[in-house]
């Protein structure tokens, strides 16, 4: 058993339970749930507490929250969320794909100090612990200013043991380029996790992502790129290939974004991503997982993608 720091504290790899590896609570800019939590829309709180309570009645035991400072973390609100729906949050360090002007020429040193900082004494003014590390590369390439993050995310991941989940697009094929920088890194690569792998149906790719000892994220039901069912026919098929045991199907659900007006001045029902599955965090209990149950994967062969390798994941 390993012990995971989640956002009310430590928890045992153990006690994980049915876990969705990459989901937001709330996506936006730094600082803006503070200062301008207006554009986020009404009753913030309780639509999140909601959304999560009602996953949680339904079966789901952890989410890992994928939301970086340059998203918009907000430590304090993932654990108000956390204590009163009842299910483990897990935030992490590390960074997406929003790199300011001011920042550049920082070092990869420079950030991997931070974010250590986040894991071991807590995201600043809080006790809240980071459990997990976090970089992305844009559609086609590593940047040289992501190559700096994902290096920072490399080496907080040597000096503190923690996984690394990987922001990445399958269709420019760009996890060929970060695992080069981890290897050179010293990365352990069983530590890693490629998410949005279920962008693509190449199964080859994929299959060559496995082969270098690493996770695939398929966290991006529904989805848009690809239609649901064909996201899950490609997981039916990395399971009949031998990788069951290295897969993380999720959602990059997305509970509170920025509301934006209609044309007409009016404001939405509801953002943007919600449109695009109603279902929030329980669209794979409703729909993936009865597909893949007609496609003949059994009820162990599901404790496995989501009980068994998440905990794997966090254990090392």
């Amino acid at each position: 058993m390993t012990t995971i720091n989640s956002v009310n504290g430590p928890i045992s790899s153990s006690d994980l339970g049915f876990t969705l590896m990459h989901e937001h609570v709330m996506i936006s800019v730094s600082g803006l749930y503070d200062h301008y939590p207006d554009l986020l829309g009404a009753g913030r709180e309780e639509k999140a507490i909601a959304a999560l309570k009602k996953a949680k009645s339904e079966g789901v035991d952890t989410i890992v929250d994928a939301t970086t400072f340059d998203l918009g973390r907000n430590p304090q609100l993932l654990a108000q969320v956390a204590r009163a729906s009842g299910i483990n949050i897990i935030n992490t360090t590390g960074w997406w794909l929003d790199f300011p002007r001011h920042l550049f020429g920082v070092s990869a040193s420079q950030m991997a100090k931070e974010f250590i900082r986040d894991i071991t004494e807590g995201f600043r003014g809080t006790d809240i612990k980071a459990g997990i590390i976090k970089c992305a590369a844009d559609f086609e390439n590593v940047t040289p200013e992501l190559e700096v993050m994902a290096r920072a995310a490399a080496r907080t991941h040597v000096e503190t043991g923690l996984p690394l989940m990987v922001h990445s697009y399958p269709t420019g094929q760009v996890a060929r380029q970060q695992i080069k920088i981890f290897r050179e890194e010293g990365v352990d690569l069983t530590r890693v996790k490629i998410d949005h792998s279920n962008d693509t149906t190449d199964i080859e790719y994929l299959k060559w992502i496995l082969d270098q000892g690493c996770y695939l994220g398929l966290d991006r039901y529904p989805g848009q790129l690809v239609s649901p069912h064909m996201r899950t026919v490609t997981l039916k098929n990395l399971i009949d290939a031998g990788y069951g045991d290295r897969l993380c199907p999720s959602h990059d659900c997305i509970c509170l974004a920025i509301m934006k007006e209609n044309p007409d001045g009016s404001m939405p029902e509801e953002h943007e991503y919600a449109r695009h599955n109603p279902h929030q965090y329980l669209y794979i209990k409703k729909e993936v997982i009865p597909d893949l149950k007609e496609m003949g994967v059994s009820d162990a062969q599901i404790q496995t993608l989501f009980v068994d390798n998440p905990r794997r994941f966090f254990e090392g």
